[in-house]
């Protein structure tokens, strides 16, 4: 079969390519491979990656579109100033979800002056979020923040996302020191909302002028057709908004969970577009709720191979262990072993019972942490100050999700029947979680996440066709 489109995945370790047949009507999958990434020269391993795609009969129209998503560059570094510690790590985080940024450090008015110019020499920076300030509130903690990152002297963009009726103010302080800024609307305009597509929009921009000086990463830009590289969290979660929110005419799914398992982190993100009509009453404070529609979660201790040690240290080898019923001395010594291995042999693939019932033990348990992280949970004490009452909701409410969706490794390598089992053995144990009661699973087999939140961007109603069609969600 031929192939007129290409979308690669551009990793630290490997470069994922699928290969698809679009038409005016429809997109259909042809084919998909991984290679070694070739960082020295990223050229290098994507033609692997197409002859890896030929050598399975698929024949590549000479005039192929090619889009491309990359974790290579590892994100910019970037370091959140604002007022109140909470507010600006939740806007922090929002805005860096797909944008292609690590927030490295959370700075507020509860940091002392020389702390907040020390921290920013010591990290250097590639991005600084300057929020602080509702829109006609609060200017003096922008202005203030303003002068200290003058003063600190780093050669970072700061995208001034605070108070709109300061921002040119502080904008003329850091550009009178060689600084460069972006202006967008504010993240927290009221106290009841998040407004974080300007600053991600910047952000993201900024992602992609510096990944075209990154080592090995310039050529990537010249060869996709658009000149866009997008960050491959952002992808997925793209692809995730797109299966739940639907297009101008199609509908989508409704609430959904992606759990995304990989070598060295577990990533969830939860998409809930019946949050979207809620009043500002319904939504409440900013600083005291998760009801956005869209929200991820990023375990970077959480891994099946660089990150496995970081599963056992999280609930112990015994803890591991007993989601196999295997409890053993002689076990347990196994296990630490297994993981420490894998750590430094990340492309390792179990050889023998134990190993594979090891790897089922440790995607239970990530996946059951990352989720637990991520979701809610049931009061259980009285707090008079907050109105609180023992059995009230706190954080994010997943009880009503119904469709969960799966992508990793660890699925694509299993049989359906064991990958239903290890994400059922991850729910069972709900506590006072909030988690979904009663959903479907489906998987990813093909890892087409990636490819369907680059398709979005394009053709989004093909897209979301595509996307159900893959995951048999029809």
């Amino acid at each position: 079969m031929d192939a007129n489109l290409l979308i690669y995945d551009v990793g630290s370790t490997y470069t994922k390519v699928t290969a698809l047949a679009k038409s005016e009507t429809k997109i259909e999958f042809v084919g998909r491979n991984q290679v070694p990434t070739t960082v020295e020269d990223i050229e290098t391993g994507i033609k692997k990656a197409d002859l890896s795609i030929e050598n399975q009969g698929i024949t590549l129209a000479k005039d192929s579109l090619v889009l491309s998503s990359s974790s290579a560059a590892g994100g910019l570094r970037m370091v959140a100033m604002g007022y109140m510690p909470r507010v600006t790590a939740k806007a922090a985080k929002e805005v860096s979800m797909n944008a292609g940024a690590r927030v490295l450090e959370i700075v507020t008015h509860e940091d002392p002056p020389e702390y907040r110019i020390e921290i920013l020499r010591e990290i250097r920076p590639d991005i600084i979020l300057l929020a602080g300030g509702t829109d006609g509130g609060d200017r003096e903690n922008l202005l203030e923040n303003a002068r200290y990152i003058a003063a600190s002297k780093v050669e970072a963009v700061v995208v001034i996302a605070g108070n709109v009726f300061a921002q040119m103010e502080a904008e003329q302080i850091l550009q009178k020191s060689g600084i460069s800024t972006r202006r967008v609307a504010n993240v927290m305009p009221t106290i009841h909302e998040l407004v974080v597509d300007g600053a991600r929009e910047a952000i993201h921009g900024e992602f992609i002028r510096q990944i075209s000086f990154a080592n090995g990463l310039s050529k990537l830009i010249d060869m996709i057709s658009d000149e866009m590289v997008v960050p491959t969290p952002g992808a997925i979660l793209m692809a995730a908004e797109l299966l739940a929110c639907g297009t101008f005419s199609s509908e989508g799914v409704g609430d959904l969970i992606v759990i995304d398992i990989g070598g060295a982190t577990t990533d969830i993100h939860s998409i809930l577009p019946s949050l979207e009509n809620l009043s500002s009453e319904e939504r409440g404070l900013v600083v005291t709720n998760e009801k956005q529609p869209a929200y991820r979660t990023v375990e970077g201790n959480l891994g099946m191979r660089i990150s496995a040690t970081g599963i056992i240290e999280a609930i112990g080898p015994l803890g591991v262990l007993d989601k196999i019923a295997d409890t053993g001395l002689h076990a347990v010594e196994k296990l630490k072993e297994y993981g420490a291995y894998l750590e430094h042999h990340p492309e390792h693939i179990a050889a023998d019972e134990q190993q594979r019932g090891f790897d089922r033990a440790l995607a239970i348990s990530a996946i059951e942490v990352a989720l637990k992280r991520h979701a809610g949970y049931l009061a259980r004490e009285h707090n008079p100050v907050m109105g609180i009452a023992p059995g009230t909701p706190i954080g994010r409410d997943l009880r009503e999700v119904t469709t969960v969706i799966c992508v990793g490794g660890i699925f694509t390598h299993s049989p359906e029947e064991e990958c239903r089992e290890i994400v059922n053995a991850a729910m069972k144990n709900r506590g006072i979680s909030l988690l979904p009661q009663e959903y479907s699973l489906y998987f990813d087999t093909n890892y087409l996440l990636y490819s369907i939140g680059m398709l979005s961007r394009r053709w989004p109603d093909l897209a979301l066709e595509f996307a159900k069609n893959s995951l048999h969600l029809h």
